[in-house]
């Protein structure tokens, strides 16, 4: 027995422990909610706060009509070897009441800071801490009484909302429901009963407690229900005697209290043989009997818990990053092992491992040709213009067979319009590589400690790409002039030996045959022989231009990719690498400036963790020795 109830007073720590770590709620059953309670559970008025108050054996709970309890009161009692009795409210944690008096108050200040001095509930717990000789170790959960109807002063849907919140609290499957019903009323109409046999219809959770059997009418008993006929129960029903109102007024204290129950029920003519087994003293008892067994059963299935706990903390520590090192090195070791896993991102965002790389892609097949399509050939090399030009690079003396400083300025000019696409798919391109930088910094788990070392990555990656993208417009800027600095001669050859050969063909070919397109004898046209002349010209021009645009948009994307993304491959951060190499211990004390939330994380993830396996190693110890 004591080592069972060290195993409860053991229980009881770890839930008081969880609940300064915020540990009883979101996803999953939390380690809270794996722990065996008792909640406390019936109508208005159905003498829950009295129940409780006989077994903690102290008048410490506000009393009043209507709804009195507004919010959950998580009540954990605390067996001492002796001493003063003393109360300890988890949101005053350094004040230790002795007067409880002080306490009903402090629970009724603490209730109205939540809801206000009005009738509204909140599901904040207030959590309480009793610690005594004449307690036993237990958890009880003393919840707002369920109503019917909504008084003035309540919205409309107070019951349900009480409802809801009562029920959050019985359905769980540790939770032992304590059902509160009065012996003056028709156990048939009793909302504790109802709403216990809804969570727990097997019964195997419920306690039913009958209150006020000292009310019932004369010549009436409650027999049949403590006896189990009237409504059966896995567990016996008890039967409670709560202070009179007269003995409130008179501040009878608790033990005098108790001592007149246990008078009540061994004189009683009706509940004489069942004296044994009523009483609030009994009731707390059998409760602790129960929760010792429920424990026992539970252990494996908490440990369970326990280390499942462990094990998502410890990858939750590893996701964001343990404590690091003081010293310098430990320091510099830190900030390149971030800086390698931001790099290793970067790299599968343009390897394909990850989205955004394929934009870069996007940019040679699908934005370079189009830009390349839209480029002013049409107008530039347009009759009127390549007269225009042919005439003013001949100047004053007129070409005699081929104008080959007009092809030349023709040449020239269409070439120039190539940089303009060139620079664009340049320009793209380091877009995009700075999105990809942004986005692999944001994606890098072990950067998102240190948010002066991300802004400083983010920098300096930036600083490399711009000296990236300048080496790659002066290449591919290289790439067209070199089309304009050297023409491929024989391009032309062939076009003008071509037209020669063809023309002799169709000579010899019509020689005797009338040519009925032919224009009628007389002198030709010198302006239409002109027209001819330079639409030829332009022609060959386009066409030539043409297969310079072929080359370019193969080499322009040669000349973007090997000196902006494989360079960034390469050498994204090597000067950051030599930067950070140089730096003193507290510039590396400040670039390993941790975000104050993700720090506040890891000491809570720290504590938790503690917590877990210092409950572990308690109950083993506890209960297998």
């Amino acid at each position: 027995m004591a080592t069972m109830t060290s195993l409860i007073g053991l229980i009881n720590k770890i839930q008081r422990a969880c609940t300064v770590l915020g540990d009883h709620g979101g996803e999953g059953m939390s380690l809270w909610e794996a722990l065996p309670s008792v909640a406390v559970v019936g109508g208005q008025s159905s003498g829950k706060s009295s129940v409780l108050e006989s077994v903690v054996g102290r008048d410490f709970l506000p009393r009043g009509s209507g709804i009195v309890t507004r919010r959950p009161l998580v009540l954990q009692l605390h067996q001492t070897e002796g001493g003063t009795d003393y109360a300890e409210f988890l949101h005053a944690p350094r004040k230790k009441f002795t007067d409880f008096a002080a306490v009903r108050k402090e629970i009724s200040d603490e209730t109205d800071r939540i809801t206000g001095k009005s009738k509204q509930i909140s599901n904040i717990p207030i959590q309480l801490s009793i610690y005594s000789p004449n307690v036993v170790n237990l958890t009880l959960i003393d919840l707002p009484g369920l109503t019917k109807v909504a008084v003035e002063g309540q919205p409309e849907s107070i019951v349900e909302d009480i409802e809801n919140m009562v029920r959050s609290y019985v359905e769980k499957p540790s939770c032992i429901i304590l059902a509160i019903s009065p012996a003056n009323q028709d156990i048939a109409t009793s909302d504790a009963i109802k709403l216990a046999r809804e969570v727990d219809p097997s019964g195997e959770r419920t306690f039913g407690v009958l209150t006020k059997l000292d009310l019932m009418d004369k010549g009436t008993n409650a027999l049949e229900v403590l006896e189990g006929r009237s409504y059966r129960l896995q567990h016996p029903w008890v039967g409670i005697v709560n202070r009179s109102q007269a003995d409130i007024n008179k501040n009878v204290d608790m033990i005098a209290a108790r001592r007149k129950e246990r008078e009540y029920f061994e004189t009683s003519p009706e509940y004489g043989h069942l004296a044994s087994k009523m009483g609030s003293e009994y009731l707390a008892k059998l409760l602790s009997q129960h929760l010792e067994r429920v424990i026992r059963q539970r252990i494996p299935s908490i440990i369970a818990l326990i280390n499942k706990n462990i094990d998502e903390i410890n990858a939750e520590l590893d996701r964001i990053g343990r404590p690091i090192g003081v010293d310098s090195g430990a320091q510099l070791y830190t900030i390149l092992e971030m800086c390698r896993a931001f790099e290793r991102v970067f790299k599968e965002h343009l390897d394909g491992g990850r989205a955004g790389g394929d934009r870069i892609y996007g940019v040679f097949d699908h934005q370079l040709p189009a830009a390349l399509k839209k480029l002013p050939f049409d107008r530039h090399l347009s009759t009127r213009n390549v007269q225009k030009v042919v005439s003013e690079a001949d100047g004053y003396q007129p070409h005699l067979i081929a104008p080959e400083q007009g092809y030349r300025r023709l040449i020239d000019g269409s070439i120039s319009y190539f940089k303009g696409p060139a620079e664009a798919s340049v320009d793209a391109v380091h877009f995009v590589l700075k999105e990809l930088v942004r986005k692999s910094i944001a994606e890098t788990e072990e950067l998102k400690r240190f948010p002066t070392l991300q802004s400083d990555i983010a920098a300096a990656a930036t600083e490399a790409l711009e000296k990236f993208r300048d080496e790659s417009r002066k290449t591919v800027l290289r790439l067209v002039d070199m089309e304009s600095s050297y023409l491929t001669v024989e391009f032309f050859r062939k076009l003008s030996e071509q037209p020669e050969r063809s023309a002799s063909d169709k000579n010899a070919s019509d020689k005797n045959a009338p040519d009925r397109n032919a224009p009628p004898p007389g002198p030709q046209n010198p302006e239409r022989f002109s027209d001819h002349h330079f639409r030829r010209i332009g022609s060959n021009v386009s066409g030539y231009i043409g297969m310079v645009c072929d080359t370019l948009k193969n080499s322009i994307p040669k000349a973007v990719v090997y000196c902006q993304v494989l360079a960034a491959k390469r050498s994204l951060l090597n000067q950051f690498y030599a930067h950070v190499g140089r730096q003193e211990k507290e510039r590396l004390g400040k670039m390993l400036d941790e975000d104050p939330q993700l720090m506040d994380r890891r000491a809570t993830l720290a504590k938790r963790l503690e917590l877990y396996k210092s409950a572990r190693d308690e109950i083993d110890a506890v209960a297998w020795k």
